[in-house]
This record gives structure tokens, sequence and C-alpha cells, in this order.
């Protein structure tokens, strides 16, 4: 099979195509053909040497897959040869994604939706559970909640405030001001342009935050929750904000987010019930595998996709 693989940490250049022997897959897994791997900032992090999940090279990069199933391994019911399936297998775990095939558990792996393609499926799975598990799991996220979403345009983002909305909240989201329009279209009920000074002195009263930026954002987003609310972060908090959020009885959730297959299904429903969908700034071919890197660095609207 091809494969893109890295030998050494650096820029996007190190991603080189390249053969590898067909993975089998081991008892309680299966063989996917890929059709699309999605690209996500982790991936940036890893393949740069600043986020060592994966040890030293050589290895495969990515975690997003959308295919169809080629094989199965020992043990393995409920799923087909020709199965059109998607997932996050094996996350922070080498998933390698990035190759025309993967052997990855069976249990990771959910139908596609129906309703898009392996494109767009390719492009949901670690975004859309990032922002499942931060609402819905870590923040407990309940109808009539004011919920604040910052970068409401990224991977992560741009489908939190989906999965918001379809949950009855009303959501509140900070953005670029060349990306407000797109966020406006996701359906958010407030905006807020955050090249404007502090966002905290245009919202209150919040019930929970997902913090998706770093910085001092987690420490300006404890101004506006209110007590008994909940601070959902991506990234570690200091230890200040966690003082400030003990004083005023605010719970603080770090999170990393996990394999779901249940969380991928109830993406799948929401996608085709049509209450979700992952927008798609760009795709490229397997063996332009760093120039597509090189894309995500400019901080695109949405997702950008491999497709095999």
């Amino acid at each position: 099979m091809r494969a893109i693989i890295q030998n050494s940490v650096g820029g996007p250049d190190v991603l080189v195509i390249a053969e590898r022997p067909d993975p089998r897959p081991q008892a309680g897994e299966v063989l996917v053909r890929v059709k699309a791997a999605g690209i996500n900032p982790v991936d940036g992090a890893v393949r740069a040497g600043n986020f060592p999940l994966l040890g030293e090279p050589p290895f495969i990069l990515g975690w997003d897959i959308s295919g169809t199933v080629e094989a199965l391994g020992a043990g393995v019911t409920g799923i087909k040869v020709g199965d059109a399936v998607f997932g996050m297998p094996r996350f922070p775990k080498q998933a390698a994604a990035y190759a025309e095939l993967a052997a990855v558990p069976a249990d990771e792996i959910a139908p596609k939706p129906g309703r898009i393609d392996h494109v767009h499926a390719g492009a949901l799975p670690l975004a859309g559970l990032t922002a499942w598990q931060g609402l819905i799991r870590h923040g407990g996220l309940k109808p009539g909640q004011r919920v604040l979403i910052h970068a409401a345009a990224g991977g992560v983002g741009h489908l939190a405030v989906q999965i918001a909305k379809a949950r009855g909240a009303h959501v509140i989201a900070t953005a670029s001001p060349e990306k407000l329009d797109f966020v406006r279209s996701l359906g958010a009920d407030e905006i807020i342009d955050y090249t404007k000074g502090d966002f905290a002195g245009n919202v209150d009263n919040v019930d929970l935050v997902l913090e998706t930026v770093g910085g001092d954002h987690a420490e300006h987003s404890l101004k506006v929750i209110k007590a008994g609310g909940v601070l959902v972060s991506l990234l570690n908090v200091s230890d200040a904000a966690k003082a400030l959020a003990k004083e005023k009885g605010i719970r603080v959730e770090r999170m990393s987010v996990v394999p779901d297959r249940a969380g991928l299904v109830e993406l799948g429903r929401l996608s085709d019930e049509n209450k979700l969908a992952v927008h798609v700034a760009r795709t490229f071919p397997l063996d332009q595998a760093g120039a597509a890197h090189t894309f995500l660095g400019t901080r695109p609207i949405g997702k950008v996709v491999l497709t095999v």
C-alpha cells in the first residue's frame, strides 16, 4: 500500500509518500480501505515534534478515517466486508490513517452517515468527538443553557456550535472579523468579534464555556461564567485560573478526546437529520500531505482532508 511516512520531525516537507506492507487485521480489528483522512492541528504538532504522542519517527500520522471494510479480524461481528465506516481509532496511539489501508479496532468505528460522502465523513470524527465530548460528556450541556464557544469557525468550534444548537442551547460564539458571517450561518445566537477587545465585556451569565484557544482565554472566560457553571478546556489551565474558578464556584474540566463509538453514532444521527454539517475548506490527494499541512497552518474555516 501507499502511505505517508516521516523519518524525522520537522516541517511539512518531512511527510513523504512510500510503499509499506499491507496491514492485516488482528482479532477484534477490521481492515479499512481508506477513502479520506481528515487532518487536525494535533497532526501538525506531532509532525513537528511539539507533541510527541507517537514517540520517535518513523511513523504514519492521522486518526480521522472514512472508508470501506476490506477484511475482518477474528471475532468481529456486526460489521461486514463492504460496509462504509468512519471513526477516530486508537487516539492518542498510532492509527496510521494517512494510508490506503488501516487496520483498526472494530469497536472504535461506526457506520458512515448516509447523507454525506467519504470526504465529509473523514473530516468529522476527531473534531466532532472533541466537540461532543466537551459539551455533553464533560460539560453536561442541557437545553436552554447559555454556552460560549471560542474559535467558532475552527474545526472543533464550528461543529460545537451546531451540536449545542441541536441540544437547544443559546449559543454565543467568538470569531475573527472575516469569519463572522460563516459562524452566523451555523445558527449562533450571539457572535463576538474577538479582535475588538476583551470578549468578557460583551457577555455574562454563561453556563458553559468550551475553550479551544489557550493563552489567557481561560481566565477571561471565568469572568462570564455564573456560579455552578463549567469551563471545559482542550488545553492546560493555569493555576491562577483554577484558583479563580474555585473561588467563584465554577467547575474546570481539562479534556482530551478519546475513541467513542457511541459518540460517532450520535454525530452520524445529527448529520443524517441535517442538524450537523462539517465544513471542508479544501481537499488534497494523499501524496500532497505536506501541502495540506501547510494549508492547515493558514487557519482556514473548517477542515482539511486527504483523499485516498
